[in-house]
């Protein structure tokens, strides 16, 4: 029994504590100088100084301006963002799905009957669709709607191409992996009976990644929203413009209204991102 006792606290040691440190460690130590390069100083949120401007601030948000000449131009600006979000995606699909479809392993007759292996030429065409799609994410979409502004001008053109661009290289690359992600019985099963490729892929990999398709098509409209937004900034039009507005002429109130209804815009792509979520599956 004493010796039963002895070992019993060395049976419950963790084995995994060691390296579990060393991995902390490892990541703290990596951390510190890209906290130091950041230069992230929490101090200055605790001197008087930066706390009455702080507030003084924040005060002149309140109360969210209401009059009826601002909400009739505030509905307008929401209802441009929610087309400029809703037209990039539109076009950026266009882009995305013969892309996702071409960089896609799925509907690969070579890998079919090579034991997964596809040949080197089905590979060598597949790598520029890919290195065209990482061109197309690797650019933010507000540095192409700065371009697009001095090619097409001021306004939401310029919004909406830019989403276009940038989404369409993320949605094609996401959705190439979700076609590659879900069960190849029933594609393959399509595929070894003589079927189509478009059948193959119609009843046998889309029934399984719709509500997943489905789900990141909408988030990627949420990302489109806010993008527009923030694109506003440089004059893509939308909710960003006239909060670029309001907070040149310090109108908190303005800019406390549009930040609610963009609040609210957020959660309505949450909802129906739920919602088609339980529908699908």
């Amino acid at each position: 029994m004493l010796n039963l006792a002895r070992r019993t606290p060395t049976a419950l040691r963790d084995p995994a504590a060691l390296p579990r440190l060393a991995l902390t460690a490892l990541a703290l130590l990596l951390l510190w100088p890209g906290l130091r390069l950041s230069e992230l100083d929490l101090a200055v949120f605790f001197q008087d100084a930066s706390g009455s401007a702080m507030g003084s601030f924040l005060s002149a948000f309140w109360p969210p301006a209401h009059q009826p000449e601002f909400l009739q131009l505030l509905g307008r600006a929401t209802l441009e963002t929610l087309a400029i979000a809703t037209a990039g995606i539109a076009l950026a699909l266009l882009l995305a799905i013969p892309a996702s479809l071409l960089v896609s392993r799925a509907l690969s007759l070579s890998a079919l009957t090579r034991g997964g292996r596809p040949v080197w030429w089905a590979q060598l065409l597949r790598w520029p669709v890919r290195g065209g799609l990482i061109v197309l994410r690797s650019v933010p979409e507000i540095v192409w709607a700065l371009l697009f502004v001095r090619a097409v001008g001021l306004g939401p053109t310029a919004g909406v191409l830019a989403i276009a661009i940038t989404y369409s290289g993320m949605l094609g690359k996401v959705y190439g992996e979700i076609f590659e992600s879900v069960d190849p019985a029933p594609n393959r099963a399509l595929l070894l009976a003589g079927s189509s490729r478009l059948a193959a892929f119609c009843y046998g990999v889309l029934p399984n990644a719709a509500a997943e398709i489905v789900s990141y098509t909408v988030y990627r409209w949420e990302c489109a929203i806010r993008a527009s937004v923030i694109m506003g900034f440089v004059g893509a039009g939308g909710l960003g413009q006239q909060i670029d507005l309001s907070i040149r002429m310090f109108a908190g109130g303005e800019v406390a209204s549009m930040l609610l209804t963009f609040l609210l815009l957020v959660l309505l792509a949450d909802g129906l991102s739920r919602w088609l979520r339980e529908r699908l599956t």
